[in-house]
């Protein structure tokens, strides 16, 4: 059994298989104060409620965009698994090129879904990953990793707005079902929602111009996917679980070198 861990800035999400079945997943706040013991002991939970041991797994892989907490996590792999996890970073095994001015500066997550969707679905291919952050990613029909593009995430963007606007309130994020609200709290969920579905929908036109990608397929991902990608003229398809996917794709190419 293999444990994969996607550690985002706002969320953990973890996953177990067995050979290439996913047997279950978890997703867990992300909290850079917490220990190793901490980790390990809320995991251990998660497993045993669901009639699993920390002790059947065999391997564990982890990508991070959260460097201060890849200690605790890798020392809860040795003590709680007795397992030195496989970390997504340079010299690790991908299958892909990496044509970006400096490799070492695209996030493991990024490389992670770009390689997942590839395997997946083929190439050319463009990956929208809703997160704290949200990122495009590029890979052509060869499976060359292009390139992309960085936004702030719709969580971000509706933050910054009540905050920064002493009379707008903090509302939820779901579609007023109208562009044109009738009330405060509609016209700023109209303005969060269908002003972040236009820019989605922008980048993935231009990305598509730009790099020989006119014929790609769009994947969405993340925690916010289901909520944009409908809306939108150009994705075609969400896979939530395309990370951990990556996850286990690259644990495969990489598991004799462990």
């Amino acid at each position: 059994m293999v444990l994969v861990i996607d550690v985002g800035n706002t969320n953990i999400v973890l996953g177990i298989y067995n050979d290439e079945e996913l047997l279950k997943s978890w997703r867990i706040a992300t909290d850079k104060n917490k220990s190793s013991d901490e980790y390990g002991m809320l995991i251990d939970r998660l497993f045993s409620y669901n009639g699993y041991k920390l002790t059947e797994v065999e391997a564990i892989i982890i990508s991070s965009v959260v460097p201060p907490l890849m200690y605790s996590l890798q020392a809860m792999s040795i003590k709680y698994c007795n397992k030195e996890a496989l970390v997504v970073g340079p010299g690790i095994k991908t299958g892909m090129n990496i044509i970006y001015d400096n490799p070492r500066e695209v996030g493991a997550d990024r490389i992670v879904n770009a390689v997942s969707a590839y395997q997946q679905y083929g190439g050319p291919i463009i990956i929208v990953d809703f997160g704290t952050a949200t990122t495009f990613c590029g890979v052509s029909e060869e499976g060359d990793y292009l390139g992309g593009v960085i936004a702030p995430g719709i969580k971000i963007s509706s933050e910054a707005l009540f905050q920064r606007a002493a009379k707008l309130p903090k509302v939820e994020l779901k579609k007023p079902g109208k562009v044109i609200g009738r009330n405060t709290v509609n016209s700023m969920q109209s303005g969060i929602i269908y002003g972040y579905v236009g820019l989605v929908d922008y980048i993935i036109e231009r990305m598509k111009k730009e790099s020989n990608l006119e014929k790609a397929k769009v994947i969405a991902t993340g925690g916010l996917s289901t909520l944009i990608a409908s809306e939108t003229k150009n994705i075609n398809k969400i896979d939530k679980l395309l990370t951990l996917e990556g996850l286990r794709i690259i644990y495969e190419l990489n598991k004799d070198t462990i």
